[in-house]
């Protein structure tokens, strides 16, 4: 017969062992790699599955939630809980801003997928505000912890396309009109919002000569048809054109290559 002890023991070690093998299980299951990528104001959260995961046999919850600002409050009170400073833009004025968190809210059409993204365009629209998304996943029965994305705020990382072109050939010279990135949003005359309409945008256009294969950037402006005049006749050119962004210090990616033919 087996002493009380050893009895005790055992049951304790088979206790620990089920435990840790729950949370192993369920760490194994934890999304992998949960972030925001944001294009144009297209904001995808998107993930990689957990090390014990593989092939489609695992679904997926996504949440989603808001920081805000919630109320203000004299300088003169003591502040607590989540007052934050903040400056105010008249003589004499200090204030303290609260900040709080609104409650996790699910994602419904990502409720349950087996897919690696979520579309949060729509719920992230406010675009100057911080979120946070969370992604857990379920598989045979077992479900993980959350994982959590850093902070993300679309106004600051939002990555715009480089701009749209479009060409003329007029006496010997070139008319290049450009055309900023639209975003998702319309106004409500169902008119495209631009992405001009949150930031200063600066156009920035290049030359290529192709007889010489010499670049020239041949305009840096906020004005959206430039002229390119004193072209070689009988000659070929290309033109291409970025977005810089001087308060972020940020530029697009280049337009693909338009190529002309000079008479």
């Amino acid at each position: 017969m087996m002493p009380k002890h050893c009895f005790l023991g055992f049951l304790i070690s088979f206790f620990l062992t089920g435990v840790a093998g729950t949370q192993s299980t369920h760490e194994s299951l934890k999304p992998q790699r949960v972030q925001f990528q944001s294009r144009n104001f297209h904001n995808i959260l998107q993930w990689q599955p957990g090390r014990a995961l593989t092939g489609n046999s695992s679904v997926y919850f996504v949440q989603y939630k808001i920081m805000f600002s919630c109320s203000m409050k004299s300088s003169h009170q003591k502040p607590s809980g989540c007052w934050q400073h903040i400056s105010c833009n008249f003589p004499g004025c200090r204030t303290l801003a609260k900040y709080g968190q609104r409650q996790w809210k699910n994602k419904e059409d990502c409720w349950g997928t087996q897919e690696l993204s979520c579309d949060l365009t729509s719920e992230t629209s406010d675009i100057q505000e911080p979120y946070y998304g969370r992604v857990r996943a379920a598989s045979a029965g077992s479900y993980s912890e959350w994982s959590m994305t850093p902070r993300f705020t679309p106004w600051w990382e939002t990555k715009i396309d480089p701009p749209v072109m479009n060409i003329t050939q007029v006496n010997g010279s070139l008319l290049v009109i450009l055309h900023a990135p639209n975003l998702p949003y319309r106004y409500q005359k169902e008119k495209n919002v631009s992405i001009e309409d949150y930031y200063e945008l600066l156009y920035r256009v290049f030359i290529i000569n192709n007889s010489l294969e010499k670049e020239q950037k041949v305009y840096e402006g906020a004005h959206r048809a430039v002229e390119i005049e004193a072209l070689t006749p009988h000659s070929s050119y290309c033109v291409v054109a970025e977005i810089y962004q001087p308060m972020l210090d940020r530029r697009s990616q280049r337009s693909e290559e338009r190529c002309v033919e000079i008479p």
